[in-house]
């Protein structure tokens, strides 16, 4: 067979399969058994790597993945993936109405549309081939996970029909919840830790390091936006039909809208039926369908002001308490749980919730046997919020919060002004070391993640690992054939062995972490309230952790958000001689104990030198997110006004006083937007 022949055979069966991937996760209408279409795909794969010059990008076959990605690439949208403002009530969308019309005479036709509880996508496509995939990031700049978007079978890697030159595709990746049970059940029997929900496992999975593991996770996608130059079309409602016939998965539950009450009711019935769906909605969306009207009334700094998102308020069932349990922390600080009689909450089971500590308990009056209302904050975190007194037994008691460790019996202690009862015993009580280890190990920390998933636990067990530098010793001999019990919610026991491949991995994740910056460094130690902002700020101010050490509290305190509260914390943990030896030994370990100008990861100079207060919910930015995105521009993120400030940024309801004061003083007061402006890339 001629080179010409080869290449046409090649791209007859890239054009037939992407035919039946399509018939199959879009039109759910397949037209040829699953192992015919695997015989094809094989036939595929053995001509590719015969012929790798004849690989086509939209190939079938680069949904198995297999690239490894070390760093996920910075790149700007070129149009700004900003947020929906949110209702809660339909007073609020009768507000929305009322905005629209203000600017828009006339008939107004909307569309009321799913809000998929997922991971935001935007797919870029030229010449109908899928050429780049990135997360919505903070608006502005997203990550770069095209390799692990193109495993997922229903995101199309080349369009059909009549599309444009280039276009831009945007909606949400998400896991289907029975996906997610079986996913989360091979888990658990591979001794793994389940992913809390769907969401998390999603973003967990696209940001994996190897593409070919991504393309084992169920994942799925639903599009809603198409935006491009070269796009024109009169409605929002005949762009979704358009990019259906172009091989997007659109969701059916749709309508146009002409008044209110179509929205009301389209936002009842799915306040109702969204636990039937196989995914998490949190909500419904509401735009305006004629995109002529969509272009008049514009954006503002956060939001288009022609949609708006209706969010579901969190569901609520009453239940029995059962039991309390406490739990310690990394830093003693111990939590009570409660045990629940199971109710179905959220289309899950829940049997525990949290209660937060003993005040919320004192001013509840929360009891055990007390019938009490639990809600799911976000729609993933279970929590008691009332107590229906009229359901209680005249046998009840109130709860007395313990005075001892459950874990060591050490009396507890309670820090005046703060909330939480502590365990003072660190050096000996056994959760407060995993905590801390796992602590030390986290994502945002060393990033170890190999050693995640209860590992720590079994290093722990067998007398392994007791301080964070213990790890740096560790060898294959230490690790090969460490296994634990593990006892499953159905009275089953499995067993979590470590072998050759999960030593391996764990061996190299603590040898990477030798490279990890020292602001992270900083941060895994686990000093009292020296968060991750906290870290920056000392790494930044003082360049190496023997200068922090040396610094008295004068010096400390000297530096903006170091409160006395923080200082006298730093003061206390480098006081401390087994915190000094656990120091020299990860010097000795070889970690990066000083911040070099070459790691220091700063993305531009910009705000060099600036210190800048941000006050007001921010819609591109979470408060910590922020204070990074100043970081990583040269500015320090502050938190108080005074006469050293150099500009604020507002968002929506700041804080009355702050903007007092930056009156007073003649501060600057900058919007989001002007942000995003001034530290936005200049091409």
């Amino acid at each position: 067979m001629s080179g010409q022949a080869i290449k046409e055979k090649i791209r007859s069966l890239v054009e037939e399969l992407n035919e039946h991937n399509y018939r199959y996760y879009i039109l759910a209408k397949p037209t040829i058994s699953d192992y015919e279409f695997d015989m094809k795909l094989k036939e595929l794969e053995k001509l590719e790597k015969e012929y790798p010059q004849f690989v086509y990008k939209d190939s079938p076959t680069q949904r198995v993945g297999g690239s490894i990605t070390k760093n996920f690439p910075s790149v700007k949208h070129r149009y700004p993936m900003l947020s929906l403002s949110n209702t809660y009530s339909i007073e609020e969308l009768r507000d929305f109405h009322l905005r629209v019309q203000k600017i828009i005479s006339g008939n107004i036709e909307y569309v009321a549309e799913l809000k998929y509880d997922g991971v935001s996508i935007s797919l870029i496509y030229r010449k109908g081939v899928l050429e780049q995939a990135v997360t919505r990031g903070d608006g502005v700049k997203g990550d770069d996970i095209t390799a692990n978007v193109k495993t997922i079978a229903s995101i199309p890697l080349r369009l059909r029909g009549d599309y444009p030159e280039e276009v831009e595709v945007r909606g949400e990746i998400l896991m289907p919840r029975s996906g997610f049970e079986r996913f989360n059940r091979e888990r658990i029997e591979n001794g793994q830790e389940a992913f809390a929900n769907p969401r998390n496992a999603t973003a967990g999975s696209l940001k994996m390091q190897d593409s070919a593991l991504v393309a084992k996770r169920p994942l799925d996608a639903y599009f809603y936006f198409v935006l491009g130059e070269q796009i024109h079309f009169e409605t929002h409602y005949e762009s979704l039909q358009k990019a259906k016939e172009w091989g997007f998965k659109i969701s059916d539950y749709i309508v146009k809208c002409t008044d209110l009450k179509c929205i009301e009711n389209f936002i009842n019935e799915w306040d109702k039926a969204r636990h039937q769906l196989d995914f998490d909605i949190d909500g419904i969306v509401i735009k305006v369908n004629s995109i002529e009207q969509q272009k008049r009334l514009g954006y503002t700094a956060k939001s288009p002001r022609w949609a708006v998102a209706y969010k579901f308020k969190a569901e609520q069932k009453f239940t029995r308490l059962l039991s309390i349990d406490y739990q310690v922390g990394r830093t003693g600080a111990i939590t009570p749980v409660a045990n629940l009689a199971p109710v179905h909450l959220a289309g899950t089971s829940v049997k525990r919730a949290s209660i937060h500590n003993a005040d919320f308990i004192e001013k509840l009056d929360i009891r055990v046997g007390d019938l009490v209302a639990v809600e799911k904050g976000g729609e993933i975190i279970p929590k008691i919020v009332a107590v229906d007194k009229t359901q209680r037994s005249p046998d009840s008691k109130p709860t007395r919060f313990i005075q001892n460790c459950p874990a060591c019996g050490t009396p507890l202690r309670r820090v005046e002004g703060e909330a939480a009862y502590y365990c003072p015993n660190e050096k000996a009580c056994p959760p407060q070391i995993k905590g801390r280890l796992e602590h030390f190990i986290s994502r945002n920390a060393m990033n170890i993640m190999s050693l995640g998933e209860g590992k720590i636990e079994i290093l722990f067990d067998h007398g392994l690992v007791f301080k964070a530098s213990d790890l740096y010793h560790l060898n294959a001999s230490d690790l090969l054939g460490l296994e634990k019990e593990i006892t499953q919610e159905d009275g089953s026991v499995k067993i979590m062995r470590f072998r050759e491949k999960t030593v391996e991995n764990i061996l190299q994740g603590i040898e990477d972490s030798k490279q990890v910056a020292f602001p992270r460094v900083l941060y895994a130690l686990g000093i009292r309230y020296v968060g991750k902002t906290v870290a920056q700020i000392l790494a930044r101010e003082f360049r190496s952790i023997d200068n922090i050490r040396k610094a008295d509290f004068d010096r400390l305190t000297a530096v903006n958000e170091i409160g006395e509260k923080i200082a006298g914390s730093i003061i206390d943990w480098f006081q401390d001689p087994d915190h000094r030896k656990l120091l020299e030994e990860l010097q000795d370990a070889g970690l990066q104990f000083s911040m070099e100008e070459t790691k220091s990861g700063k993305m531009s100079g910009k705000l060099e030198g600036l210190k800048i207060l941000a006050t007001g919910k921010l819609q591109n930015f979470t408060r910590e997110g922020i204070k990074e995105s100043i970081f990583l521009h040269g500015g320090t993120p502050i938190s108080s006004v005074s006469s050293k400030t150099d500009f604020i940024i507002a968002g929506e309801k700041p804080g009355n006083s702050k903007i007092e004061k930056a009156k007073q003083l003649n501060i600057k007061i900058i919007t989001e937007e002007d942000f995003l402006n001034m530290i936005a890339d200049d091409n």
